[in-house]
């Protein structure tokens, strides 16, 4: 696994599976707390309606105006109690994404977590590097530093309202080893071919070639300052597109180096972080390594890119 050593991953193993038994314990803590909470409402209730009979009218036994008080009184209290009996599991439930994946990714230094919101650094995203669309969609979003550099990774979709789908996958914003000063993308060729980002994104963008044919055929160049483009584009840069097209066959990788950012989209239809039911039990080997392994990769994947963005590297 990626930049992760056998401690590190036990390491890893050893808290997860703590998090996993407290939170079955939890889980499993409302089916008595239930009947405990609610039955001490009802036993009280009963008590109180055969204390009231005792001052009743014989024939208003458990049914005078303070038994239907009571009653009243009873039902709300129920509820409430019910409530609480909950509410523990309810609260663990809903920070319990984070702290599993702080947990996992132990190995990423101030990971923060979010989920369904606008990632930070999306209005940076040069637009040319996707296409002209007008409908996205988040899911998980993870930030952090990794060997050193700090990033923002997030699921998203982009795409136009009511149209086709122009990415859909993994998006990394990182800080280049070495600003660009300018902007350099890279696109898959059979998404937006050069000429139509031309046309969307004005003519400042000039089409570079890097002379490796392979990656030619996998990828167009574009950048507004050729002459800084040309030594990445025909070394780092090209380098690291010809690990990725064996390295992620789910499709071409796409980069962009804009000034002090930096972005990677990785295609790709999968849900890399989903966990399971709350009612299912996580298994690390089914359910987590999977993930580590997920994450490592696309931070040892970014960091690559990283490093290729410096043309002295």
């Amino acid at each position: 696994m990626a930049g992760l050593d056998e401690a590190t991953l036990n390491a890893i193993r050893l808290r997860v599976g703590a998090l996993e038994r407290e939170r079955a314990a939890i889980e499993a803590a409302p089916r008595w707390r239930v009947p405990l909470f609610v039955g001490a409402v009802v036993v009280a209730v009963i008590v109180l309606a055969v204390a009231f009979n005792a001052f009743a009218d014989p024939v208003e036994q458990w049914a005078s105006a303070p038994h239907v008080f009571l009653y009243i009184a009873g039902f709300v209290a129920a509820a409430l109690a019910f409530v609480a009996a909950k509410k523990p599991a309810r609260l663990f439930e809903a920070g319990y994404r984070d702290r599993f994946f702080s947990t996992l990714f132990a190995f990423v230094e101030g990971l923060r977590y979010r989920h369904d919101e606008t990632p930070e650094s999306f209005d940076r995203l040069p637009r040319a590097l996707v296409g002209d669309f007008n409908r996205e969609s988040f899911d998980d979003i993870f930030a952090g530093r990794y060997d050193g550099f700090p990033f923002e990774l997030y699921e998203a979709e982009f795409g136009q309202r009511g149209g086709a789908t122009l990415f859909k996958g993994v998006v990394v914003a990182f800080q280049p080893a070495a600003p660009f000063d300018g902007l350099l993308i890279a696109t898959g060729k059979q998404e937006q071919p050069a000429g139509l980002l031309g046309a969307l994104f004005g003519s400042r963008l000039t089409s570079l070639a890097c002379g490796v044919p392979e990656i030619d055929a996998h990828h167009d160049f574009l950048t507004d300052n050729p002459d800084a483009a040309r030594p990445l584009v025909g070394g780092n840069i090209a380098a690291a597109l010809g690990w990725l097209i064996e390295a992620w066959p789910e499709g071409p990788a796409r980069v962009a180096l804009s000034h002090a950012d930096g972005f990677l989209l990785l295609p790709d239809s999968r849900n890399f972080f989903e966990l399971p039911p709350a009612s299912v039990a996580i298994n690390f080997e089914r359910d987590a390594k999977p993930m580590l392994a997920d994450m490592s990769a696309l931070l040892a994947t970014t960091a690559l890119v990283r490093k290729a963005g410096d043309s002295l590297g």
